[in-house]
């Protein structure tokens, strides 16, 4: 075997090496995976960053949708800066951004700027969720 016949060779195990090592990487972790094993539920992700007026201003009624609707829909706070790989994924133009997913994970609604609770919950009631008292 020539010399550039071993190189080639070299350089395909390496090529080989190199997507094996991507796609375990790219792979969720434990909790990622117990994530998407449980019942999948309808999901608000809000795209903002710590630094910002109306992400500020947002992140109490987050928390409260969070406790009071958990096993109705879920609710995600990406912070943009910290976050920033996942947040490039959801191509936004500015914070706070929310987007409204049903529970196959195809985006129903995005909404720019601040959002009230009221607002909220009114989206969902539009997409048919059942958002009665609260738990």
């Amino acid at each position: 075997m020539s010399k550039a016949g071993r190189v080639g060779i070299v350089v395909a195990v390496i090529a080989a090496l190199a997507v094996v090592v991507i796609l375990k990487e790219s792979r969720p972790s434990g909790e990622e995976r117990d994530a998407t094993t449980q019942a999948a539920l309808p999901r608000l992700v809000d795209l903002g960053a710590n630094t910002c007026i109306p992400c500020k201003m947002m992140a109490p009624i987050l928390e409260e949708l969070k406790t009071e609707y958990r096993g109705r829909f879920e609710v995600q706070v990406i912070d943009v800066r910290e976050q920033r790989e996942t947040a490039q994924g959801y191509g936004i133009r500015v914070i706070p951004t929310q987007v409204f997913f049903d529970s196959s994970g195809r985006e129903l609604f995005r909404h720019e700027g601040f959002m009230s609770k009221d607002a909220i919950l009114g989206k969902w009631k539009e997409f048919g969720l059942d958002m009665g008292s609260g738990s």
